[in-house]
């Protein structure tokens, strides 16, 4: 399946969270599928931290790699593209098309930098209303994502009630914990620590690829298990036999660490990192209201709520907090934990599970 990225330009401002304004717009997109007669096919596809746009397929023939939900995204699977019509978009913040820090600031024709106002999960979902109109739109079918893209499933749910017929939320959360702060905050400061991150004005410069792959390492490490870990590496030596007694790279799991940080400084921008996981840092759906149900009173969408049993990231019983919100207004929320060993990444992968109750799902909503 071949795809390409479309981009549209709102030339207009939006109103931030913040009280800050920020415009014109641009928004990198991708689509799946087509529309039927009365365009009520449409499935938002809401990416995590270090996605983009490109959830499936291939841009060329050529490319080694399709988009990063190819499991789930397209004929017969998950997603399934010849009864659904998918929309995945680089987020506000991103650096994969759409407007982020490393974007040009029309009032100065240089990047943004740390210029770029601080965003929320409520702004991202605000300019993806702008493109749901684009696309003529009016009501989504089901929005889903896992991790930050449940948060922005759950914040469309929340600000657009009425334009969300249903919501399926992979391993995220209603408001993120003090654990998952500090396992942002630590990433952050080995880029701040980065002489290159030069208070984020590298731009045209060398980059802070150090403190971002150091960022990313510490990253992983969450979306992985104990299980997972000790099943993948175990305590084996990468190209030894025996310890070597030096600080140099001995184990596996270093390899392995050290090559998912290098390879993330060629295609991800430092300052995005910083930007989306202060996002993460504020999401919080009850802030400033008596509880964490109030925030769900009027939501519309029916809910299917999926946690995984060895996700210490986003663990189950934050799924459970949410459900029990959701129904105590009396949304159709539905609850499954999932046995799975492969941590806070099992959404991505176990997609032949996602699919047997993904088809279901949206086969009752479509229905409905």
């Amino acid at each position: 399946m071949l795809v390409k990225t479309e981009h549209v330009t709102f030339d207009r401002e939006l109103k931030l969270q913040s009280g800050a304004k920020l415009g014109p717009i641009t928004l990198a997109y991708e689509t799946y599928g087509a529309l039927n007669k009365d365009r009520r096919n449409a499935i938002l596809i809401l990416h995590a931290l270090s996605g983009d746009a490109h959830v499936a397929g291939r841009h060329a023939a050529g490319d080694k790699k399709p988009g990063w939900w190819d499991n789930a995204v397209g004929p017969q699977k998950a997603f399934d593209t010849e009864n659904y019509f998918i929309v995945c978009s680089n987020v506000l913040g991103g650096c994969r098309g759409s407007t982020g820090p490393n974007s040009i600031n029309p009032a100065t024709g240089k990047p943004y930098a740390m210029s770029f106002p601080v965003i929320t999960m409520a702004d991202m979902v605000a300019a993806q209303s702008w493109l749901t109109e684009h696309l003529g739109i009016e009501q989504w079918l089901c929005v889903t994502g896992g991790s930050m893209g449940g948060m922005q499933a759950l914040q469309w749910a929340v600000s657009y009630p009425d334009r969300v017929k249903s919501a399926i939320v992979l391993a995220s959360t209603a408001r993120v914990s003090a654990q998952s702060i500090a396992l942002n905050e630590v990433p952050r400061q080995a880029i701040y620590a980065d002489p290159n991150w030069a208070g984020g004005d590298y731009y045209g410069r060398t980059i802070p690829k150090a403190g971002l792959a150091v960022a990313r390492m510490i990253g992983h490490i969450t979306y992985l298990s104990e299980t997972s870990m000790r099943a993948k590496f175990g305590r084996r030596l990468q190209s030894r036999e025996k310890y070597g007694y030096q600080f140099v790279t001995e184990f596996e799991v270093e390899s392995y660490l050290k090559h998912q940080g290098v390879i993330f400084t060629e295609r991800f921008d430092a300052n995005s990192f910083l930007y989306l996981t202060k996002a993460i840092d504020y999401f919080d759906l009850g802030h400033g209201l008596p509880n964490l149900a109030a925030a769900f009173r009027h939501v519309q969408a029916r809910c299917l709520i999926l946690s995984y049993s060895s996700d210490w990231l986003y663990p189950p019983a934050q799924s459970e907090e949410l459900v029990r919100a959701l129904l105590k207004n009396g949304v159709d929320a539905t609850y499954m934990e999932i046995q799975s060993d492969y941590g806070h990444d099992a959404f991505l992968l176990e997609t032949d599970r996602l699919a047997a109750l993904t088809r279901d799902f949206l086969a009752r909503t479509a229905r409905g």
